[in-house]
């Protein structure tokens, strides 16, 4: 079952007009909160997130933070498997097709529940693979707009080169990748982008940087040189579905040194019995 602007139906009963902005511009703002045992994972970090999104495009946001949570509850309970990634949008509604807002038009609400798909226990032992690309996309990342060809593309780039994920430089300095957050380790330290218009501020990055502040690991957020990224002892992938995940080889070259070289490092072990805790902690 899905909801759709106040009705709950099957999702082959949904049905969108075709002049609705977010079909026809792109126009709308998305977020996907984590659920496991059916409990959702930071939903109020993810709900601040979708304010703030749609207050930065100037869609009314159509719910308080407590109705949000009533629907995110409700489709849960729906749903016949415990762990899922609840995903919802906000389309600025349907109009004359013109690039100005409309005026007197109604937010399209729509929102869904499948099972939350995480990283095989061989990706979390061993890590993935990612490529890297220059980031071409616009100057407003930390907006969750449903506007998502830039990164589209570049998660196809990887696909295309059997890869899990395209990993972004900008003018020389790290971004982000096209469907997650990154963090790196050199010399025993996390680092990660600051946070601006350039990257999605990510709640599991958020989780993430928690974790390793109660863990008494070092962290800092900063701006960090393409050459460093390649030169990093760990590099790391955060996302809702993909949890906290070790990249290990970039570019078809080993990430790290020495014997260690193209394997999970030792801060990323520490950083994932973290956030499994976490999880269990719900």
């Amino acid at each position: 079952m899905i909801y759709l602007n106040g009705e709950w139906m099957p999702i082959e009963q949904a049905k969108i007009p075709v002049l609705d902005r977010g079909f026809i511009f792109g126009d709308g703002i998305y977020e996907l909160i984590p659920v496991y045992r059916r409990k959702p994972f930071r939903a109020d970090g993810h709900l601040a997130r979708l304010e703030r999104s749609l207050a930065e495009v100037r869609i009314p946001n159509p719910y308080s933070r407590a109705r949000w949570m009533e629907l995110v509850t409700e489709i849960i309970a729906r749903q016949s498997f415990d762990d899922q990634g609840v995903y919802f949008q906000v389309t600025r509604g349907v109009a004359k097709r013109d690039h100005a807002f409309p005026a007197g038009v109604t937010p399209t609400v729509f929102m869904m529940s499948n099972p939350l798909v995480t990283p095989s226990a061989e990706a979390y032992a061993n890590g993935v693979a990612c490529v890297t690309a220059p980031d071409n996309r616009w100057l407003r990342c930390d907006i969750k707009s449903t506007s998502l060809l830039g990164n589209v593309l570049m998660r196809q780039f990887a696909a295309d080169r059997d890869a899990v994920e395209t990993i972004m430089f900008r003018d020389g300095f790290l971004s982000e990748a096209s469907a997650s957050n990154v963090l790196i380790v050199k010399d025993g330290v996390i680092a990660s982008p600051v946070k601006d218009n350039l990257v999605l501020p990510g709640i599991t990055l958020d989780a993430a940087i928690e974790l390793a502040r109660d863990a008494g690991l070092p962290l800092t957020l900063r701006r960090i040189p393409e050459a460093e990224v390649r030169d990093a002892d760990e590099v790391w992938l955060s996302s809702s579905s993909k949890e906290v995940l070790a990249v290990t080889r970039l570019d078809g070259k080993p990430v790290g040194h020495g014997a260690a070289a193209g394997r999970p490092g030792p801060m990323f072990a520490r950083m994932r019995a973290a956030y499994q805790a976490a999880k269990d902690a719900l």
